[in-house]
């Protein structure tokens, strides 16, 4: 006998960051994660005018992968291992954190300069047991060679994963499912056959199993399949999911492990790095990257933020 669709829905917990707010909807008290999603944050969408800017400053992250995907806008990324990307919408950004990685994200100048608008979709994936300790990575993945998909009446792209016949070339080494869709009519799709999965409804509203999803709203969904979901006409959602965790996740700040004695150990290695200079020492600074996130309760750096010009990294990449 089956069950319902939809196992559990999740209102997101808003935070205003000062003209712009960020909608948490993952980890969640009655379901910590989706597959191996353990993070789930909607940024915007805002206007920024000329002068305002997103500024966070170098970060350390341990034992998963951050995914980026903007709708709107544009971040330039530095990291620890060198490198130094701008992403803007329809391509990845994979930052794979393995043993211990730093990385900081900010406004492009021209962006900086002439006000944007910004809306993204952060989600953090972790790495499973056998690699969490890998070493840190970054890869690009630009728009044209990520898998355009048609659902029937909605069309978007495949951003990890197998999905809809097609597979994405970014890399994971566990079952994940990422995409995103926009309905171009008023349409009834199939979820995809991954066995957990989230729908999240970025702007419209979906319905499921007879249950209306709303606008910044997931829906955790059964494993049963067939499941259709129907889409008003211009409502973007996007699912993500995968095989389950190989094992529980402890989260600690940035941190994510299988361990909690290895989030203890990340967060002495950052104070640690932080009072060596990031010489020497286990976490590194970023190019061109002076400034720092103390760890939450810790005393915040001295003297006002450095913003990296191009005179700390050369050309960037775009």
């Amino acid at each position: 006998m089956s069950g319902p669709l939809v196992e559990l829905v999740i209102a997101p917990r808003e935070r205003d960051l000062g003209g712009f707010s960020v909608r948490r909807l993952l980890p969640y008290a009655k379901r910590r994660n989706v597959g191996p999603f353990v993070f789930f944050d909607h940024l915007g969408p805002a206007v920024m005018p000329p002068g305002k800017a997103i500024d966070v400053r170098s970060h350390p992250h341990i034992g998963l992968a951050t995914v980026t995907w903007l709708f709107d806008g544009a971040l330039d990324h530095r990291d620890s291992i060198g490198t130094m990307k701008t992403i803007r919408p329809g391509a990845v950004n994979w930052m794979t954190a393995g043993r211990g990685i730093v990385h900081s994200e900010r406004t492009p100048p021209h962006e900086r300069e002439h006000g944007h608008k910004i809306e993204a979709i952060q989600t953090w994936v972790a790495l499973p047991q056998s690699h969490e300790e890998q070493e840190p990575s970054f890869q690009h993945y630009p728009a044209d060679v990520l898998p355009l998909i048609d659902a029937g009446g909605a069309t978007g792209v495949l951003i990890s994963g197998a999905a809809y016949g097609h597979r994405s070339p970014v890399e994971f080494p566990a079952g994940i499912c990422q995409l995103t869709l926009t309905a171009e009519r008023d349409t009834t799709i199939e979820a995809p056959e991954v066995p957990e999965l989230c729908l999240y409804v970025v702007s419209g509203s979906a319905e499921v199993d007879g249950q209306t999803i709303g606008e910044a709203t997931m829906a955790i969904l059964s494993p049963q399949r067939p499941c259709p979901v129907k889409l008003k006409a211009g409502t973007r959602i996007m699912f993500a999911g995968g095989d389950p965790l190989d094992g529980p996740r402890h989260l600690d700040w940035n941190f994510v492990s299988s361990s909690k004695e290895r989030l203890e150990k990340a967060s002495a290695d950052w104070r640690a790095s932080i009072a060596g200079g990031f010489n020497g020492t286990w976490f590194k600074q970023a190019p061109g990257e002076t400034a720092w996130i103390p760890l939450p309760g810790d005393p915040q750096p001295p003297g006002l933020d450095h913003v990296p010009d191009d005179h700390d990294h050369g050309d960037w990449e775009s």
